[in-house]
């Protein structure tokens, strides 16, 4: 039931101010033109075909101001991260010498990835070899708590996807960084907790993903609806998938 005599306190104020920016700054943001490496762990090819072509989000499902500034505190705590860890004797890299974001290209620039950094060194007493991939992702209490009791590869298969990728087209660039391990790090955003993890390079994996980038994009071109993830609407992925009723009600 509505209530007309609510009057707006000063939060909710400022947080619609906020809010608003933030979508208006999202909204004038450039499209990437090319399919982001990052996702190709992602369950659907139908939704990766939808993400690569920057197909307009289904009514009610653009990011509000709450989601954009949750995504802005994710690289807060990433820059935290990297600061804890370069403190604790890590030589750690988050950009080239020309001073951009280490990255690779591939398929004609059409397939593309950022890797959050590149250890160089570490600790004596931690024991691994270099140069190694790092990544880093923040996390609710409850997906955090999964990641530490499941290890990424089976809790977040997106990321497993990533690393593998990355892993293996880095190597051109960096010698030997598909030869170690690469560092997983995971923050509670709730406690600040750390997890960390290394993840020893799977080909297999990288292999897959990248095929996959191929076959979202030949696709793409030729014009072909690749398959959903499910025949049932209802399934957990259809639902909230930000491309359902567009999927599912026939649209192109």
């Amino acid at each position: 039931m509505l209530d007309f005599n609510h009057q707006p306190t000063l939060s909710e104020k400022l947080t619609d101010l906020i809010d608003s920016a933030l979508q208006t700054e999202n909204q004038a943001q450039t499209p990437r033109n090319y399919l982001g490496a990052s996702r190709l762990g992602v369950a659907c090819d139908r939704a990766l075909q939808y993400e690569f072509t920057n197909t307009a989000l289904d009514e009610g499902r653009t990011f509000t101001g709450r989601t954009l500034r949750i995504f802005a505190a994710g690289h807060v705590f990433e820059d935290l991260a990297i600061n804890w860890l370069r403190q604790a004797g890590f030589n750690l890299y988050t950009e080239t010498a020309s001073g951009g974001q280490f990255g690779f290209a591939a398929v004609d620039g059409r397939l593309c990835g950022h890797v959050d950094g590149v250890l160089a060194g570490g600790p004596e007493s931690i024991g691994n070899s270099y140069p190694a991939l790092w990544e880093c992702k923040s996390l609710n209490a409850k997906s955090w708590k999964d990641t530490v009791k499941r290890g990424v590869t089976l809790s977040k298969p997106v990321y497993a996807a990533q690393i593998a990728l990355y892993q293996a087209y880095m190597e051109e660039q960096i010698p030997g960084i598909s030869s170690n391990p690469a560092m997983f790090t995971a923050i509670n955003k709730d406690t600040a907790e750390l997890y960390f993890e290394w993840v020893p390079f799977n080909g297999e994996l990288a292999q897959r993903a990248s095929d996959r980038g191929v076959r979202v994009i030949q696709a793409t071109d030729a014009g072909e609806l690749l398959p959903r993830i499910s025949k049932d609407p209802t399934h957990y992925e259809c639902k909230f998938c930000s491309w359902q009723d567009r999927c599912w009600q026939g649209g192109a």
